[in-house]
């Protein structure tokens, strides 16, 4: 699998690339035909420094962001962005006038929670919200219900890459999007023509990785 990767450097910032491996792959909610995958960005100083950078720009001119909640391990970017925009003057409600960085937990069942020692940081705080790989948008939608339920507002989403330009009706901003890989494509899973072709999976995928079939 890895063998078939392909770079693909960014439009707005040649010092970092979208590593992507063409074929047949599953998600918890639909299948798709390119394995992003993020794990430099994700765990290398620089790269991840790079890419907070990136997207920095799209939020420093009029956003309030108290709390920064990052899914799919993609901490150590939301460090890089809390200080690209405490560096650049967001404002912040914090009395401190510091942005959090925090992750949600899982219950039993799946669904998404705060423990009760990070709920301070989303009751009543502008939350922005980063992911790193956005396909059907269902796992940031169940995070936005979190948020909310927890008494937090969601005042924006991030991502490295969005297939999807809105969810629930709030713009996402990406550093790639779908027009910077033309051949990917996501489908439901009972409607996927690389099934129908008898093309086999040959990994499940999420936002940490891939575990090989």
């Amino acid at each position: 699998m890895e063998s078939r990767a392909i770079e693909i450097p960014a439009p707005m910032n040649k010092k970092i690339a979208l590593k992507v491996i063409p074929g047949h792959f599953a998600t918890n909610n639909s299948h798709i035909n390119l394995y992003i995958d993020l794990t430099t960005m994700k765990t290398r100083q620089k790269e991840a420094e790079e890419a907070a950078k990136v997207i920095a720009e799209q939020y420093k001119s009029n956003a309030v962001v108290d709390t920064i909640v990052c899914l799919e391990g993609c901490e150590v970017i939301g460090a890089f962005l809390a200080q690209e925009l405490s560096n650049a003057g967001i404002h912040s409600m914090n009395a401190h006038q510091t942005i959090y960085i925090i992750t949600p937990a899982f219950n039993t069942n799946g669904q998404m929670t705060f423990r009760v020692n990070n709920q301070p940081a989303v009751y009543g705080k502008h939350i922005l919200l980063l992911a790193g790989s956005v396909t059907t948008g269902d796992t940031l939608k169940k995070a936005m219900e979190c948020i909310r339920y927890y008494g937090g507002i969601a005042a924006g989403i991030a991502a490295v890459f969005s297939a999807l330009d809105t969810i629930d009706d709030m713009q996402v901003n990406s550093i790639f999007q779908p027009k910077h890989l033309p051949e990917y494509k996501s489908y439901a899973i009972d409607e996927c023509p690389l099934c129908k072709a008898k093309q086999r999976l040959e990994a499940i995928v999420d936002g940490y990785g891939y575990v090989k079939l």
